[in-house]
């Protein structure tokens, strides 16, 4: 049985809930508790709060965990880093009141910045020259300004719109975070290869992500054109339908250049375009 620890609440936790679920990893419906085991899969779902979570993979209350990169590097965790997940993203950024002009970072020399990540931004201060105290507050930081507890801020940032609302902006970008899959340095090779297995799972999911599946109709001699535009995963399938003139071709397209492929196919004469959402990619 391999134990995953993951955040208790909050979009990181949403969006893990729904990486297991698409891998087949079933949780029970019932009232959540600290530990849940997964239906068929040999995986347990440790609960624990975010802060919590490197420490508790290094020293094996948990066998691996899925944390923020913010955590794992705030925390110094000795635990193995494993796989970025691509998701949860966020970055780490200095913010200041709107009103003030910032000259860039000789500003903070002389100020007190409010942050929850103190070990990195004391890292980034002494890798900068910059002469700055700081105020440690667990939560709620970007209050601290506003009610004169600091001249600037440190913390996470997504959208941008909690700084908005306090009347603060973003001025420096210290590092960009996103979820991690990180484990144990002393795994057994059962539970090394429960892993594996829980590893190639998440990247058919993630392949997936972003993907349709496209099939369409098209003249013969426009194939050359159309396959040009439709690289596929290798390359894309070509089948004869019982019209010579004609052909059907299938294939994978992002998400992102969906709609200037779509018009460039129909410009080209597809017909009967068919567009399929990928849940899995094994590859």
């Amino acid at each position: 049985m391999l134990r995953i620890a993951v955040q208790s609440k909050g979009r990181l936790y949403e969006e893990t809930i729904a990486l297991l679920d698409e891998a087949g990893l079933k949780l029970s419906k019932a009232k959540r508790t600290l530990l849940l085991s997964a239906v068929d899969f040999p995986v347990e779902v440790l609960f624990l709060r975010d802060d919590d979570i490197p420490q508790s993979v290094a020293n094996g209350v948990a066998d691996v965990g899925i944390v923020g990169e913010n955590e794992y590097v705030e925390k110094g965790s000795e635990a193995e880093l494993v796989k970025r997940l691509g998701f949860s993203r966020c970055r780490l950024s200095l913010a200041i009141p709107k009103d003030e002009v910032y000259s860039g970072l000789s500003w903070f020399n002389g100020k007190t910045i409010a942050t929850s990540y103190p070990v990195i931004l004391h890292k980034f201060l002494k890798d900068n020259n910059i002469q700055a105290s700081t105020h440690i507050i667990s939560g709620s930081v970007e209050i601290a300004p506003g009610i004169g507890l600091a001249d600037a801020i440190f913390d996470i940032v997504s959208s941008g719109s909690t700084l908005i609302s306090n009347q603060l902006k973003e001025v420096y970008t210290v590092m960009k975070s996103e979820a991690l899959l990180i484990a144990n340095k002393s795994l057994s090779p059962e539970k090394r290869e429960i892993l594996d297995r829980l590893l190639f799972r998440f990247a058919a999911v993630q392949e997936a992500s972003g993907k349709k599946y496209v099939l369409l109709n098209a003249p013969k001699d426009k194939v050359a054109e159309i396959t040009e535009l439709l690289p596929g995963m290798k390359s894309p399938t070509v089948t004869p339908l019982a019209d010579a003139g004609w052909v059907s071709i299938q294939s994978v397209i992002t998400e992102k250049h969906f709609w200037e492929i779509i018009d460039k196919l129909k410009a080209i004469g597809a017909e009967g375009i068919i567009v399929v959402p990928i849940e899995k990619m094994i590859l």
